[in-house]
């Protein structure tokens, strides 16, 4: 028998600056320099003609959806632009010319690849057959598809019990492939379906349902349009969901006000030039951000106890300030909730929020004039460890103001990637439905399992007891997405197998099991034929709205495959044709699969026929005013707690954000141009002050430590920048920073990782 070698992989890269050019903060997005970027980008990577009928396609009713977020299209959108800027990056990164095969990966050592940068290795190029990594070699080699499934089913027959697998998703996938997905390990006797949704809105679905009934948004797109007051809550749209700048530009054409909740103020809501008109590109372009309120990280409990405080003092001299005919039919907890108000007094919860009075003031003059209210957040809330209770304080805004289940009012959690609650929706989730499991069991014939499974941070903890021998990952880049980065690259190197379902090659395809495959897959943009027959699959938007999606392009090559038919021909691999469900069929024909889900997953209707065109919405309790499945039948007012950060007099709280030029953990270059960081990533915004008081000066370099249980960690090599933070906060680009939030410490109930409140020092470097 061969020793089994172990490799020497890097979790970061040869760490190199690549020469920092700082600007000031740009005080417009989009534009025509946004187009111009777009075409820039595009034209490089696929070629202009490619590139020009792809992206006439993108979002359009009998086009593909965008691969990017999960901002919905418009019921009547643009011909010529109804993408943005960072989703044709997406487009064109997976449609990218650029190829890798066993010629490339025999002439490189996964050694060698690991000493790349992530903006470096996403470059290489699309992967275009399936490849496996033995546990004596460093090097990647072709393997064929069917050994492949072999493989994976020999080593999940050798386990002594299912739950040592692990089933992860991330949200690129369709509804088609994560409900086959879920499926199969549900049928394989595991409920270990780990997903992105728990490092990212896992938090908002927690509170959603225990005060709303929902763990979903209630709004509908056109709810933006004709809100009288919208709140953007720890979200930067111009960057991460930049077509919602579209909807706010509308929301303020009709009269709307626009307010901003951000320890950073962010160029998107600032102002906004609309690429998709001559006028929008060339004029002076609209003002979003009415009121911006410089909250001070994870500070939004006492933020919103203020507004609340403030607005029940103005509604007891003038009594129509709150919607109590709302509140009486509709709302549990209210005494106790004013009860609780009047424990704390204005100036202390104004202290702790870091926000001048009166910009609070202006917006408490608002939400107490108007009714038709939104509250729309993203990871910026949820990410904490109170991330659940600072939501539910937003909602016990919207919950005395009346504002759910109206037109133009409500809840909006704005998902990152672009599937990520339609993977939810039919399936992907590690607890147990027990109305799921009746229609399994009805219509699928076999027994799902009842136990509950593991989220990421227990699959991560799982593999590192090595109590979970398998992982297999369908989509994303999970060593580098998720929390504690040296951690979870030690889980996986103690896995037997490690399967990676991909597009590209990144970090997650080196830092692997004893063996590793490597299994390529089409992109969204990609045509997908089977037996002559055109395939269409289905996505779920932020508002719940399920549509269809159609690729157009020749795929990367014929040696790859899709995702449904990868996890259909696997499943029936492993069960020999013999199961209750035809897997081979549903691999060959997603008819079949969207059937099995309209007659198993709560909502689904007609979908082959309803999600054509601009699609279905699926049923929302919110949007009926209807609460019958919470206590008293009632929607739920909450009592939260203040924060507790306990820091040191030598710590910072530092939050994780994203560059302009990246989305999630994909690097589509080293610009942050809103932010005016240019040709580099590894930077740190401090306040000026702070600086002064750590004798840090503009372009030091530092090294950034976390300490939680005793563990030190660290990120090396940081180059200070100076900017418009709140004091004692930092702010510096994940993935580089991931490394520094322990996996042990996250958000109550939902255990979201805290990457946007880690206590750290910084470390002058001589």
């Amino acid at each position: 028998m061969e020793k089994e070698i172990k490799r020497n992989v890097s979790l970061t890269g040869d760490i190199k600056f690549t020469g920092l050019r700082l600007k000031g903060p740009m005080q417009t997005s989009a534009g025509l320099l946004g187009v111009r970027e777009t075409l820039r980008h595009t034209f490089k990577e696929m070629g202009i003609l490619r590139s020009m009928r792809s992206l006439l396609e993108m979002n359009q009713e009998d086009g593909f959806r965008c691969p990017s977020c999960a901002w919905p299209v418009p019921e009547h959108p643009s011909k010529i632009a109804e993408y943005c800027e960072n989703g044709a990056k997406a487009l064109a990164d997976e449609a990218t010319r650029e190829h890798i095969g066993g010629d490339f990966f025999a002439k490189h050592s996964v050694e060698e690849l690991s000493r790349l940068s992530d903006f470096e290795l996403n470059k290489l190029g699309r992967i275009i057959e399936p490849m496996v990594l033995k546990p004596n070699s460093v090097h990647y080699e072709p393997i064929t598809w069917q050994d492949a499934f072999e493989l994976i089913s020999e080593e999940l027959h050798k386990l002594k019990k299912p739950n040592e697998a692990i089933f992860y998703t991330s949200g690129r996938s369709s509804n088609e492939a994560a409900y086959l997905y879920g499926m199969f390990a549900r049928a394989f006797g595991t409920n270990n379906l780990p997903d992105c949704s728990n490092m990212c809105h896992e938090s908002s679905g927690v509170a959603l349902s225990e005060t709303l009934g929902i763990g979903k948004g209630s709004v509908k797109l056109d709810d933006l349009y004709g809100a009288e007051v919208i709140l953007v809550v720890g979200q930067n749209p111009g960057t991460n969901h930049p077509r919602m700048l579209s909807a706010l530009e509308k929301c303020k054409k009709n009269g709307g006000k626009i307010i901003s909740i951000n320890p950073l103020a962010e160029t998107g809501l600032v102002n906004f030039k609309n690429p998709q008109s001559i006028s929008g590109m060339l004029g002076n372009g609209q003002p979003i951000a009415d009121v911006h309120l410089a909250v001070k990280i994870n500070e939004d409990i006492p933020l919103a106890k203020l507004i609340l405080k403030k607005l029940v003092a103005l509604d007891a001299k003038n009594s129509n300030v709150l919607d109590h005919e709302f509140i009486v039919e509709y709302v549990d907890g209210y005494d106790d909730l004013l009860k609780d108000l009047d424990r704390y007094d204005m100036e202390s919860l104004q202290k702790r929020a870091g926000v001048y009075m009166r910009k609070i003031d202006k917006v408490v003059e608002l939400l107490a004039e108007n009714s038709k209210i939104v509250v729309c957040w993203a990871m910026g809330i949820t990410q904490h460890k109170n991330a659940v209770e600072s939501i539910k304080e937003y909602v016990n805004i919207l919950l005395l103001k009346g504002a759910v289940g109206k037109p133009f009012a409500g809840t909006c959690p704005v998902r990152g990637h672009s599937n990520v609650q339609g993977d939810r929706s039919v399936g992907i989730m590690h607890y147990v439905s027990k109305g799921l499991n009746q229609k399994i069991q009805e219509h699928l014939n076999f027994d799902p399992p009842t136990e509950q499974g593991y989220d990421t941070v227990e699959a991560i903890k799982a593999m590192h007891e090595k109590k979970a021998k398998v992982f297999i990952c369908l989509g994303g880049n999970f060593v580098m997405a998720a929390s504690d980065t040296r951690f979870t690259a030690e889980a996986l190197q103690n896995c037997d197998l490690t399967v990676q379902i991909s597009t590209k090659l990144n970090r997650s395809h080196l830092v692997t099991g004893k063996t590793a495959l490597l299994l390529p897959t089409f992109g969204r943009s990609e045509k997908d034929e089977k037996n002559g027959a055109l395939q269409f699959l289905t996505m779920e938007s932020s508002t719940g709205k399920v549509r269809q999606s159609k690729g157009l392009l020749k795929p990367a090559s014929e040696h790859i495959k899709s995702e449904p038919e990868i996890i259909a021909l696997l499943a029936h691999t492993y069960f020999r044709g013999n199961h209750s469900m035809d897997w081979f069929s549903l691999g060959q024909d997603y008819s079949l699969i969207r059937n099995l889900i309209d007659k198993t997953v709560k909502g689904f209707k007609n979908t082959n026929e309803q999600s054509k065109g601009f699609g279905y919405y699926l049923p929302n309790n919110v949007r009926e005013r209807d609460f019958r499945m919470l206590p008293n039948g009632r929607a739920q007012l909450s009592i939260t707690s203040l924060p507790d950060h306990n820091l040191n007099p030598d710590e910072f709280l530092l939050m994780t954000i994203r560059s302009h030029d990246q989305f999630n953990t994909t690097i589509y270059g080293l610009n942050d141009r809103y932010r005016g960081i240019h040709n580099e990533r590894r930077v740190v915004f401090m306040n000026e002050e702070d600086m002064v008081e750590k004798h840090l000066t503009k372009l030091d370099v530092v090294h950034l430590h976390s300490n939680y249980d005793g563990i030190q960690r660290t990120a090396e090599k940081f180059i200070v920048v100076p900017y418009e933070i709140p004091k004692g906060n930092m702010a510096a680009y994940f993935p580089e920073t991931n490394m520094l939030v322990p996996h042990n410490h996250f958000a109550d109930k939902s255990q979201t990782p805290i990457s946007k409140s880690i206590k750290v020092t910084v470390e002058k470097v001589s």
